[in-house]
């Protein structure tokens, strides 16, 4: 329910303030959540992120202002955050279809309304999980500063450092540290949100270590201290079925689980080989929790 509360907060300090220059950790403070996390579940739940719900306000409110006033066009335009009559001309016609001077004559603009969070009805269906309380252990790994750019998620840097891994090798040579018998069951993909800086997070490829003598000197060993994780299958066509998975994860299991909360910790993506392609194919989501 706090969650629910939280978001709403949210947009309520974002509409109080579309007229300034918002500060999206601000924003996440009033869903009483971490910045990266609250980004990541915003564009999850509404499939559009703040920056791009912030925009389109502006601009659908915008067109009110150049309908119903005779403030000047670049008036407007400064008014929502605009430093020329050019750029906002542009980011106007693309959103409307129209140019503001079309709109002033009468053309028809498109509305854009204030999200509202409302409590549903939910449930009733079911969601695999099970609790892993692990110990301290260690993954072999080669990592990369992804940037979440405003506006844009960071699956896009994710994705081309796979591509990247995949075609200069790197992910053959990790796959040669495997150990025998691991606990986790697969190629990791390791997102350290609670490192986010800016925004910027570390984002791995790796392997569960077993302490064999490394001679890869562009690899690293990352120690992770003792922890808890909710672990979810994702089965289906990749990468929907992953982004569904998530979305659910988000959605059903926080609000309504009522022992674990999201830790803003580490998540692990446990891929157990390359076979993507596979319409059925499964992978898992190990994501941190802490008891409420």
């Amino acid at each position: 329910m706090e969650w629910i509360y939280g978001i709403q907060n949210a947009i309520n300090y974002i509409e109080e303030h579309l007229t300034e220059n918002i500060d999206y950790s601000i924003v996440a403070e009033k869903a009483y959540s971490s910045n990266f996390h609250f980004q990541r579940v915003f564009s999850i739940i509404c499939g559009f992120t703040i920056g791009d719900y912030i925009r389109m306000r502006r601009l659908s409110i915008a067109a009110g202002d150049l309908i119903y006033t005779n403030e000047k066009v670049i008036d407007i335009a400064l008014k929502y955050g605009y430093d020329t009559h050019e750029s906002f001309t542009r980011a106007f016609s693309k959103f409307h279809g129209v140019t503001p001077t079309d709109a002033r004559k009468g053309a028809k603009v498109k509305s854009f309304s204030k999200l509202s969070i409302k409590l549903i009805l939910i449930g009733g269906s079911t969601m695999d999980y099970r609790i892993e309380k692990k110990d301290s252990f260690k993954i072999l790994c080669k990592r990369r500063k992804v940037t979440k750019e405003e506006n844009k998620t960071a699956t896009h840097d994710i994705q081309a450092y796979w591509e990247e891994c995949t075609k200069d090798g790197t992910i053959q040579r990790i796959c040669g540290y495997f150990p025998e018998e691991p606990n986790l069951k697969g190629l990791l993909g390791i997102c350290f949100s609670e490192e986010v800086k800016d925004s910027q997070f570390p984002y791995a490829i790796g392997v569960e270590y077993d302490g064999r003598e490394i001679t890869d000197k562009d690899f690293e060993v990352c120690d992770i201290s003792a922890k808890t994780f909710a672990v979810f299958t994702s089965k289906g066509k990749m990468p929907d079925t992953f982004k569904e998975t998530y979305k659910k994860i988000i959605t059903e299991f926080f609000p309504q689980n009522e022992r674990y909360e999201y830790a803003n910790g580490i998540e692990l993506e446990v891929y157990p080989d390359d076979n993507i392609d596979n319409p059925n194919y499964t992978c898992e989501i190990w994501v941190e929790v802490k008891e409420k």
